[in-house]
């Protein structure tokens, strides 16, 4: 993990990153256009008739750490963002703490990985 207010340059050097903390990507269903794709079917509905949660972990980056970061720009104010660094992985253990669905990963104690 990144530790909090580290900075770290972009992968390609355009840009740097301070990092505020670890975040979990989410993708809103809700943004999706009409009609849109059902999530547990395939198939075409209004979107009043969504089934499931409005706000879903994104598929396309739950394997992967992404982080709320500041960019840091010569001669700008900083900009908040979240970037997903998809060239790192996460291990099994910890990507079941950064998505778990388990009731005990709730818990306030939970704020870090189990170490081991």
């Amino acid at each position: 993990m990144l530790e909090h207010g580290s900075v770290y340059p972009s992968v390609g050097g355009f840009f740097s990153f301070r990092v505020v903390g670890p975040c979990c990507r989410l993708f809103d269903r809700e943004e999706l256009p009409w009609p849109c794709s059902r999530l547990a079917w395939k198939s075409k509905e209004p979107s009043w008739r969504r089934i499931g949660s409005r706000l879903v972990p994104d598929f396309a980056s739950r394997r992967c750490p992404s982080y709320a970061v500041e960019i840091l720009q010569p001669g700008s104010k900083p900009m908040a963002t979240t970037i997903t660094l998809f060239t790192d992985r996460f291990t099994p253990a910890m990507q079941e703490w950064w998505y778990s669905r388990h009731h005990r990963s709730r818990d306030k104690a939970n704020i870090s990985p189990a170490c081991g």
